[in-house]
């Protein structure tokens, strides 16, 4: 017979145990939106022209990097991370 404590200690390590669970899967999830937000908002505003915001960025430089449009397919780029591995796991698992 267990004991009301040794209960509520199972019980507390299966609430960290579900907690840790659904942090990883948020931050997967968070990690996979990422990069197709980015990418959208890339297209969107090359669509739509350049604007104030673009102004700001580029600089008045003239750099090939510079401007709003550019930076969202970075930002796309830099977080395909998570998409790599998932397509790495799906193949080498599958």
């Amino acid at each position: 017979m267990t004991s009301p404590v040794s209960a509520t200690v199972g019980a507390g390590r299966d609430g960290v145990v579900a907690a840790r669970h659904l942090a990883r899967w948020l931050a997967l999830w968070l990690a996979l939106a990422a990069t197709p937000t980015f990418a959208v908002m890339a297209v969107l505003t090359a669509m739509t022209g350049g604007g104030p915001a673009d102004l700001l960025c580029a600089g008045g430089q003239g750099s090939l990097l510079g401007g709003m449009v550019p930076m969202y397919f970075l930002m796309s780029a830099f977080h395909s991370a998570a998409w790599l591995r998932l397509i790495a796991e799906r193949r080498g698992g599958g």
